[in-house]
């Protein structure tokens, strides 16, 4: 067992360090904590669905009623499932995703227990199974893969003598019949090895939960992707189950510029300064409230903040609802557990990744859930979506989503179900936010909640002929503390909204008097027009006091 630190630690320098070796397993076998995680999920284990695959449909299963086929959904359509019977048998576990620089094709990597998958998602409603990877000794449970230059970087847990697989993915561009690969490269220096983290900024790739390193991120130098060299150790902190590492450029002065990961280590979150391979840093590590197995997380994009899963605490809290932990990390020396969010699905989560200020986690029974994160500096998510692929029921067990890939440019979303194999959706998020308030008094005093639904202010428009002008002045008098938590839109009288102002949380000035100039030129001039305005973040309150067209 591991015991916490008080939040103070002071900073550790590391010397160069040897390779050390711990038993194999899915989850650190030294700590309770490990041993209950794999035995619950082995408890939990069914065999995969054989149900056939659902391809063919020119626009995929849109999410009507909330269901897209027989899934529960909400603002996300079904494209296609592959079944794992389909793409190489076993179960799923992990995904990831690669976009050839040469076509623009879009291809899923897809995990199992006994290999990895090669599918061709560039036509997302009928995917195209290329082959499988045969697992280097055995079958695992735990596989994981992520991808550098044009490379996928493989391991798995729980088989001896696996290392890493390196497979040169431009070797799929040829491919018109599946077949059965071999890995271009294998790595030895460990064997198992329960994750596998990549910074594309750097190229070095981070091994975790292997049999060296007490456990902790084994680095190697990917920077030629099929000659890896073994580049140094992060043991100080035993045990590491996941990690996200970044050249990083957050808001804390003292650490930017610096190579940085930033651990989930069972109990706490631990940052470690890894620039120099050879001696890496501990920075801080920290446990929270309600700490069971500390799993995996991401950062913000803007790395002030910090999204945690823990594994267990669904299931051993009397509060079985899905918990997200939202970590403030202004200051990297002392990260502090600023809330927690509670889903009102009732699962385990797994795996999360943030893009385009989203989170898209795989929740196991819960499926894919999508959590807006534009709120997340007063410690709170809102849920604008999800995607349920194991549609019989919720609970906090393993199974179903196992993780999910969201970087695609083209949209889709990739998840891969344990028993249901690859699934391919799109999400549409662009009606998820809060439905306005419709407002319409003019001049206002228009109230604007704090952090809540945006509100809009009317004015009607009549008795002008043909379009807007291209400079159409928008006259905006609105008071509130704290301006920077203000997102205003104008909005035509079809729909469109134009962005007047973005939220920044830097800037901290009252009040939002100005005048803005929009192109409507493409907009009837008669009609309703609006003018919207949200407020993103706890703390402060204000109104629209009045606001103008000049056309």
């Amino acid at each position: 067992m591991k015991y916490l630190r008080s939040a103070g630690l002071a900073v550790l320098a590391a010397a160069a360090v040897a390779l050390s070796l711990t038993p194999a397993a899915a989850h650190d076998p030294n700590t309770p904590e490990g041993i209950a995680a794999m035995q619950k999920f082995m408890a939990d284990h069914e065999p995969a669905d054989r149900r056939a695959p659902v391809v063919g449909t020119a626009n995929g299963v849109p999410c009507v009623n909330g269901k897209a086929d027989k899934y529960p959904c909400k603002n996300v359509d079904l494209l296609s499932v592959l079944p794992l019977a389909s793409i190489g048998g076993g179960n799923g576990n992990d995904i990831w995703g690669w976009t050839d620089p040469q076509s623009g094709k879009e291809y899923a990597i897809v995990g199992r227990t006994n290999g990895t998958s090669f599918v061709d998602i560039s036509t997302p409603t009928s995917p195209r199974y290329l082959g499988n990877l045969p697992s280097n000794g055995g079958s695992s449970t735990w596989r994981d893969m992520k991808v550098y230059k044009d490379h996928a970087f493989i391991v798995a847990d729980m088989i001896s003598g696996h290392g890493m697989q390196v497979f040169d993915l431009t070797r799929l561009r040829t491919i018109t019949t599946p077949q059965t690969f071999s890995a271009d490269t294998l790595y030895t220096r460990f064997g198992p090895a329960h994750n596998i983290a990549i910074n594309e900024q750097t190229g070095y790739a981070y091994a975790i939960g292997s049999n060296t390193c007490s456990g902790g991120p084994h680095m190697v130098d990917i920077r030629t992707p099929k000659s890896p060299v073994y580049a140094g150790c992060v043991s100080q902190d035993g045990y590491t189950h996941d990690t996200q590492c970044v050249n990083y450029t957050g808001p804390d002065t003292a650490h930017r510029g610096r190579e940085l990961c930033f651990n989930s280590n069972e109990d706490t979150l631990t940052i470690v300064d890894v620039t120099t391979k050879s001696a890496p840093v501990q920075i801080s590590r920290k446990g929270y409230s309600g700490a069971q197995y500390s799993h995996q997380g991401w950062l913000t994009e803007d790395q002030r903040y910090f999204l945690l899963d823990d594994e267990l605490d669904e299931q051993r809290g009397t509060d079985k609802r899905t918990k997200t932990y939202i970590w403030d990390l202004l200051d990297l020396e002392n990260p502090v557990h600023i809330g927690t969010y509670n889903s009102p699905a009732q699962a385990i989560d797994h795996n999360l990744y943030i893009r385009d200020g989203y989170a898209y986690q795989a929740n196991y029974r819960a499926g894919l859930r999508i959590l807006d994160v534009a709120n997340v500096g007063a410690g709170q998510l809102t849920e604008v979506g999800y995607f349920d692929i194991y549609e019989s029921s919720d609970g906090a067990q393993f199974n179903g989503a196992w993780s999910t890939y969201p970087y695609f440019g083209s949209g889709v979303v990739v998840v891969n179900g344990i028993e249901q194999g690859l699934v391919v959706v799109r999400p549409n998020l662009g009606g998820s936010e809060p439905e306005p308030v419709e407002r319409f008094e003019n001049p206002a005093d228009v109230t604007i909640p704090d952090a809540g639904a945006a509100v809009a202010s009317n004015i009607a428009v009549t008795g002008l002929s043909g379009n807007a002008p291209s400079d159409l002045q928008v006259g905006v008098d609105i008071r509130h503390t704290y301006r920077g938590d203000l997102v205003i839109d104008l909005v035509a009288p079809d729909g469109t909204a134009y962005r007047l102002k973005n939220s920044s949380s830097s800037d901290s000035a009252d009040n939002v008097v100005a005048t803005y100039t929009v192109n409507a030129s493409s907009e009837t001039a008669n009609g309703t027009w609006k003018l919207q305005v949200r407020d993103v973040y706890r703390g402060d309150t204000g109104y629209i006091n009045s606001w103008s067209l000049q056309f």
